[in-house]
């Protein structure tokens, strides 16, 4: 071990510098100690000023994550001329558009266009266009800001699905919850910054995409801001729990030798994983003590089950996740991000997406209003919402029953309230075959949505950076992002 230690305690000109700018552990000191008794440390410092840049109208983020692309023709884009046009072959129109096909439908001899077969109507004073498919969600119309006009460059799941939550394609990149756990802090101390929940969606039949947990990593940011997911089956943390025999008492002696080793040997190398790694052993002896109150769903009252409904009290349903998430923020956490699979209707459109919109649609109603009544949804930006959207022509057979959609990159529909954005309103329209935005100059990409959340939480998307390999990184990247004022109260 001594052996190890002087091999370790070589000291190089990197570390030497590294050092002077620690103050020989000075940093993993600082990570025992609560944030308020601290001068500046990565927390708060985004682009080498501290944050917020100016004051924010949010304090946290809930992300209701559809992965597989919701249909923004079943959901909010209404296309009542559609019916006229059922099974026209729009072949030539693809064709002279230029538009990117999947290798899905690349090979299809026609392109039928397939009106939707659920009903719409209008909801609330501002007239709203909700599927049935939503009822829920149509009751409160008033409450959420409807954006239609989203588009993106990636026309396959996972390379969406990194470029809406990390800001690139490429994998490696700091999510965007990251990005606010290092940009903005804790607000508690006894539980992570950015939480992960994964619903189960109950479609038996559902084509469930495979995600990575580098939609909710730190990439090149200091390990300690990445997510950490609580499971819906079992222990919500593995390994949390101390093993029979051992003590709360007797598990802090433990840890407070091992940070002693573990500073020792920060103070002969410098790496700042070592930091990471007892900020992370304290954090998980604090979460012993907050999970179980987390997760303990006693406290609540019949009327917020009623509200969320019968599901809420099942375990890694998404009504629970969804009241998970309002008790998460409650307490502290920054940012929640709730992820729920099966979007990805191909086919079987009208056997899969009523399934999967009422797995969704009562849980998302129940968390705005229980926001709004515990006075917290002025404060707290909701958002949900795929990676893409969906085709206007089906794939593969089309008939009165059965039809599906591939991707369409184009245009999508998500929705936002909450956290200083405007209820009750529409944003941006699309043609008559959803095919292209016919308002650009409402147009959303998906880094100008990466703009507009990080602005809501005082943060400028342009001074927030990380040097990593020489370059400046930013969550929108180099490419133009804008706020959308338009939709800001």
């Amino acid at each position: 071990m001594n052996d190890l230690f002087d091999l370790n305690g070589i000291v190089n000109r990197r570390q030497f510098f590294r050092k002077n700018v620690t103050g020989l552990g000075a940093a993993a000191l600082a990570s025992l100690l609560p944030e308020e008794l601290l001068g500046a440390s990565d927390h708060g410092v985004v682009g080498g000023m501290k944050a917020p840049h100016f004051a924010p109208k949010a304090k946290r983020v809930i992300y209701m994550s559809m992965i597989g692309a919701p249909s923004q023709l079943e959901t909010f884009d209404y296309k009542p001329e559609l019916e006229k046009r059922y099974k026209e072959d729009i072949s030539d129109f693809l064709k002279k558009s230029g538009v990117r096909l999947t290798t899905m439908t690349a090979g299809q001899k026609g392109f039928p266009v397939a009106p939707s077969r659920f009903k719409f109507n209008q909801h609330g004073e501002s007239g709203t266009w909700v599927s049935e498919l939503l009822p829920y969600t149509a009751k409160m119309a008033d409450d959420i800001c409807v954006i239609k006009s989203m588009h993106t460059e990636a026309i396959n799941h996972e390379p969406a699905n990194q470029l809406i939550y990390t800001g690139s394609m490429i994998r490696g990149k700091a999510s965007m919850g990251s990005w606010l756990s290092y940009g903005l802090g804790s607000m508690n101390q006894d539980l992570p910054t950015f939480v992960v929940l994964h619903a189960q969606h109950t479609s038996p039949t559902a084509n469930v995409q495979a995600i990575s947990a580098g939609l909710w990593g730190s990439g090149f940011l200091p390990g300690k801001h990445a997510g950490v997911a609580l499971r819906g089956i079992g222990d919500p943390v593995l390994y949390l729990k101390n093993s029979p025999g051992i003590s709360r008492e007797v598990r802090r002696s433990m840890l407070d030798g091992l940070n002693h080793l573990n500073q020792k040997s920060y103070e002969r190398v410098g790496d700042p994983e070592i930091q990471t790694r007892i900020q992370q052993y304290e954090m998980a002896f604090r979460m012993q003590a907050s999970v179980p109150e987390l997760t303990d769903l006693d406290s609540e009252s019949e009327h917020t089950f009623d509200l969320y409904g019968a599901e809420a009290k099942k375990r890694g349903s998404f009504a629970n996740s969804c009241l998970m998430a309002r008790r998460l923020v409650e307490r502290g956490t920054r940012f929640v991000q709730i992820f729920h699979r099966g979007w990805d209707q191909h086919g079987g459109m009208m056997r899969d997406l009523p399934q999967q919109c009422k797995d969704i649609d009562q849980g998302a109603y129940a968390l705005i209003q229980d926001l709004k009544q515990r006075g917290m949804l002025d404060d707290t930006l909701v958002i949900w919402g795929g990676e893409f959207g969906r085709t206007v022509y089906s794939q593969g057979a089309l008939s009165e029953t059965n039809y599906g959609r591939d991707h369409h990159p184009k245009c999508f529909s998500i929705w936002m309230a909450g956290g200083g954005v405007k209820g009750g309103m529409t944003y941006g329209e699309t043609d008559e075959l959803s095919f292209n935005i016919t308002t650009p100059d409402q147009a959303v990409h998906v880094r100008d949505l990466q703009a507009t959340i990080l602005h809501q939480l005082g943060i400028n998307h342009e001074r927030m950076s990380f040097k990593f390999q020489g370059l400046d990184n930013r969550l929108t990247g180099v490419n133009p992002a804008k706020v959308v004022k338009d939709i800001l109260a």
